[in-house]
């Protein structure tokens, strides 16, 4: 018998038995291929390497020694009952396949579980892969070995998309956007922006100022947890109360779970409208495409940046960096990336998919969308761009004593670094986070 692996640069692989061939010249074995098999296979093990320029968090360190064999514990665990409530398990019976399919992430490779063929006849098995690669198989023995070891390789960065399968399944849909409202194509009707502010109440007036200037009847919603609570009195704003200090992210979920809009446009207390801050614009590329959100520029910057996750055997490795992955098709100014500045506008129901972690109160943003990897896909555009309130020193006592106390609010000290990273091990199951 002779087993031949072909053009293994296409992942298009070919094993043939000859069983009975008097046929000397059969097929030699072609070790090559086996080992690019192989090595599409996931790793066992992730790392983050250390680099020029590159910033290497290794999250047990972040972690008090005395505590973290219990810790480790209580993650493994509650990895285990996610697992559980996620997963099904592999088919008992010989011959089957992954009836409820298998998920990867985009441009990523996984092993596909559970494919059973019976090794007494000869067999061909073809697997084809519109979205991925493809390979196929004609083997008589070592069959399930082969089977084993079959990956699926993401070629395309999409999410939630189905490869060689028809959704047969039936859902009832849910918009987020009431029927007896909505009765036109106006901004107002399908955008609220979206803010949260702490103490500086001069900065929050100069921003609706600006916003009234372009959009003079679009709803606006405050979340606001200030120490003593000053009152908003302006015409369509809604201004939410929070107990003191109860946090940046507490505050952004507070505000979306107000909106009754199909979208909501983010923005921080210290921004200005200008002639370029075109919601219409940035409406126009959800609209069209199937992206989750969309950022724009602050001040000319998208400050957009990937998420690369690396998966080991009991825990991942995630990387930042800045840039994109690739152009967004029919937008020339926009890119697909995983996160973008404060600057944003996006799918009511789809943000609400991922919450925004109310432990973290201070320094966050970079966070949310580490929780959204593989459930939003995130664009940025450059022709949309909102100002930045200038960072000169308040001219009033009064108003450099508000000044002051942000500061020491919005001070990222190591304390929080430390938890944030401690709570990353946990909950995200990570072994290292780097970022460039």
């Amino acid at each position: 018998k002779g087993y031949q692996v072909c053009q293994p640069g296409n992942l298009k692989i070919d094993l043939f038995s000859e069983r009975g061939s008097s046929d000397t010249n059969s097929p030699s074995v072609c070790p090559s291929g086996f080992f690019f098999l192989f090595r599409l296979a996931p790793k066992n093990q992730c790392e983050c390497a250390k680099a020029d320029h590159v910033h290497v968090y290794q999250m047990e360190d972040y972690i008090d020694k005395k505590d973290l064999a219990s810790i480790k514990e209580r993650r493994q665990k509650e990895f285990e009952h996610y697992q559980k409530r996620l997963l099904s398990p592999p088919p008992p019976w010989q011959s089957g396949y992954p009836i409820h399919g298998v998920e990867v992430m985009p441009l990523h490779t996984i092993m596909i579980p559970g494919i059973l063929i019976s090794t007494g006849t000869l067999t061909q098995v073809i697997l084809r892969a519109s979205l991925g690669t493809s390979i196929r198989l004609l083997i008589l023995e070592l069959l399930n070995f082969i089977l084993e070891h079959v990956t699926y390789t993401s070629v395309v960065y999409q999410l939630s998309a189905v490869d060689m399968t028809k959704n047969c399944s039936k859902m009832l849909p849910a918009f987020v956007t009431s029927p007896f409202t909505v009765t036109d194509r106006k901004i107002s009707s399908l955008v609220t922006i979206t803010t949260k502010t702490f103490l500086r109440y001069h900065k929050l007036r100069l921003l609706i100022k600006s916003i009234r200037q372009y959009y003079p009847d679009i709803k606006i919603i405050v979340a606001d947890d200030s120490e003593v609570p000053e009152k908003i009195v302006e015409e369509n704003v809604e201004h939410y109360i929070m107990p003191f200090g109860k946090g940046w992210f507490a505050g952004r979920n507070l505000a979306i779970s107000q909106v009754t809009t199909k979208y909501y446009l983010w923005v921080d207390d210290d921004y200005l409208f200008t002639e370029n801050t075109k919601i219409e614009k940035l409406l126009d590329v959800l609209e069209r495409t199937n992206l989750d959100m969309v950022g724009g520029s602050v001040n000319g910057n998208t400050y957009s940046f990937q998420l690369l996750y690396e998966q080991g055997d009991d825990s991942g490795c995630l990387h930042l960096r800045y840039g994109s992955f690739h152009k967004l098709e029919g937008f020339p100014n926009c890119v697909v990336t995983s996160g973008v500045v404060n600057f944003y506008l996006a799918h009511t129901d789809k943000s609400r998919h991922v919450s925004y972690d109310p432990l973290l109160q201070r320094v966050a943003h970079s966070e949310y969308f580490m929780d959204g990897v593989g459930i939003l896909l995130v664009g940025s555009c450059s022709h949309v761009s909102i100002g930045h309130q200038a960072h000169n020193p308040a001219s009033e006592p009064n108003l450099t004593k508000v000044e002051d106390q942000y500061k020491r609010f919005r001070t990222n000290t190591q304390a929080q670094v430390k938890f944030k990273l401690s709570l990353h091990y946990f909950k995200n199951q990570l072994k290292c986070y780097s970022t460039r």
